[in-house]
């Protein structure tokens, strides 16, 4: 079948008429979706689950609960996520057909799923990002899914149908040639989830990006002109999620929540009044372009939707590298400004820092650090560069003969400066970035200069329910316990604790210690060695993979849709 790819780069799709008529089965089929688990890395947070009880993984998979969704509603549906708890060999005999979905990262975990199905003898297809941007790289596996929800999640359906568990004689392509708009999807299956086991919630508004930055596969999968829900899927949406359990808080996972500014001035409303009438049980998040900074009613509205966290890919604090990989809207105002602006409504800003740009010097990891120090940003993403397939950096690299694919590598990039610098650049940056008593400073600024920013939220029975309650006595006893009494930087926890407990100020110090717990473990383990300097990096590192406690990510969630 066509791809409908170039040799450079996906071609995108237009969207179905409206008013698509559900598929009738005329078999009745048992699909097993699993969701493969991520190896460990920075955004999964997995030193931060044994403070927290039963949380698991990181944030639902949005893509293959959606898929869940769009099946047909007579047939039964078995919906596993590996971070949560492994697949057995119970739920895969208990299948006709087995969906599996992710992102290049999952990619030897979504090949170890499809040989486990295969050994039972049952239909495997896959779908999701990384098989519609590189479907060479799952040649065993019985279907694939190419491209967005819509006309061939139909045929695929209907294949399932007519087929069961019965496996085509050589490998089925259906690519995606009208997709399901926005507007229809139904809502994420969050029944076949406990909202419980996650960090965060997730929700989806929009997709696709308007920029063009250099590393990102974004524009090319899901488009320049961002695709919509509107406010009242996502109402239904919150509502649904919260009747499976309350996360505290849910991140928008859109490409970029301002992609279309005016449809976020059109939903804030909507979130607003939902906030109200439900005694504002959740905090939100999102991930937006930093030029978000620019527009002060769209922030006053999203400060009172309770919106107190916002991702920035500032990726760099040099002029010159941010030109370089064509990420001029950061450059739109002074970048510390920007973070300030933010700070100033209440939103601690999250950042992605990346080494190993073209335009890096020997210096670059110390003005890195110096960008931190004055920004007082806590959480940063420091990452080594890492070329991603059909991207527009993957094509200049390879046009220049700098992708390389050594697996042993920390990334796939042949850098212009020596390797070995990079990475150890990369390593002294993280670990300085992240040592206690620097990164309690800047969690300190934070709470003098930025929560007190936040809306006086109600204490309502929302938020004061016996099970809310349960769980922050629950968090905080075990961050006394691991942390203030056992933790190797327990004066520096305690020197801002101390003060902040006598204040009353309980969930600033539980949102600092469960946070912070991570990012100090995982620089540790920076430090000796054991962890990837590029969290894109597809290999697995198997002594750091804990087969009963599967590991989630903080990038964005899965996106088959």
């Amino acid at each position: 079948m066509n791809l409908r790819r170039s040799s450079d780069e996906i071609k995108l799709v237009p969207e179905m008429t409206s008013g698509r008529v559900p598929y009738t089965p005329r078999n009745h089929r048992r699909i097993l979706c699993i969701f493969p688990r991520y190896s460990r890395s920075f955004g999964t947070f997995h030193h931060a689950y044994p403070l927290m009880g039963t949380v698991r993984a990181f944030m639902p998979p949005q893509g293959i609960l959606l898929v869940a969704a769009y099946l047909p509603e007579s047939w039964e549906v078995r919906l596993i996520d590996e971070n949560v708890r492994p697949a057995t060999d119970a739920d895969y005999a208990w299948a006709d057909i087995v969906i599996t979905s992710g992102m290049h990262i999952q990619r030897p975990q979504i090949l170890e799923i499809n040989e486990i199905a295969h050994r039972h003898g049952k239909l495997t297809a896959l779908g999701g990002p990384s098989v519609s941007s590189c479907p060479e790289y799952y040649p065993d596996v019985d279907i694939l899914h190419l491209g967005e929800l819509g006309d061939a999640t139909d045929k695929m359906i209907a294949y399932f149908d007519e087929y069961g568990s019965q496996r085509p004689p050589q490998q089925l392509i259906f690519a995606t040639t009208a997709r399901l708009p926005l507007s229809e999807f139904p809502v994420p299956a969050y029944q076949h989830v406990r909202m419980e086991n996650y960090f965060l919630g997730s929700i989806q508004f929009s997709s696709g990006c308007p920029f063009r930055c250099e590393f990102c596969d974004i524009p090319e999968l899901y488009g320049r002109n961002p695709r919509l829900k509107t406010p009242q899927q996502i109402l239904k949406e919150l509502d649904t999620m919260l009747a499976s359990g309350n996360p505290g808080a849910v991140y928008f996972v859109d490409d970029n929540f301002i992609g279309n500014r005016r449809a976020v001035m059109e939903l804030l409303p909507h979130l607003i009044d939902w906030q109200k009438a439900n005694g504002y049980p959740l905090q939100f998040a999102c991930e937006a372009t930093l030029n978000i900074a620019q527009s002060p009613k769209l922030l006053e509205m999203m400060r009172e939707a309770y919106f107190c966290t916002i991702f920035c890919g500032i990726e760099t604090p040099e002029p010159e590298a941010l030109h370089a990989i064509h990420k001029d809207q950061n450059l739109s105002m002074p970048i510390l400004q920007a973070v300030q602006t933010l700070n100033s409504y209440g939103m601690e800003v999250v950042s992605g820092i990346i080494i190993g740009f073209d335009t890096d010097t020997p210096q670059t990891g110390d003005r890195i650090l110096e960008f931190i120090r004055a920004s007082h940003i806590p959480t940063l993403t420091i990452n080594l560069l890492h070329a991603l397939p059909r991207t527009p950096l993957w094509r200049r690299l390879e046009a220049e003969g700098r992708l390389n694919h050594d697996e042993n590598r920390e990334s796939n990039v042949e850098f212009l400066m020596p390797y070995e610098e990079v990475v150890e650049m990369w390593r002294r940056t993280i670990t300085t970035a992240y040592e206690p008593e620097f990164l309690y400073q800047r969690f300190a600024y934070q709470m003098e200069h930025t929560y007190p920013n936040r809306i006086a939220v109600p204490n309502s029975p929302a938020r004061l329910s016996r099970e809310n309650i349960l769980r922050g006595l629950r968090i905080m006893k075990n961050l006394l316990w691991h942390v203030g009494l056992w933790g190797s930087y327990r004066k520096t926890f305690w020197k801002l604790a101390w003060p902040a407990l006598k204040k009353g100020q309980i969930e600033q110090v539980i949102h600092v210690g469960v946070v912070g717990h991570h990012l100090i473990n995982f620089a540790q383990e920076c430090a000796r060695g054991d962890e990837a300097a590029s969290f894109y990096a597809q290999r697995l590192r198997p002594k750091n993979t804990t087969p009963s406690s599967p590991k989630p990510a903080i990038k964005l969630p899965v996106k088959l849709r």
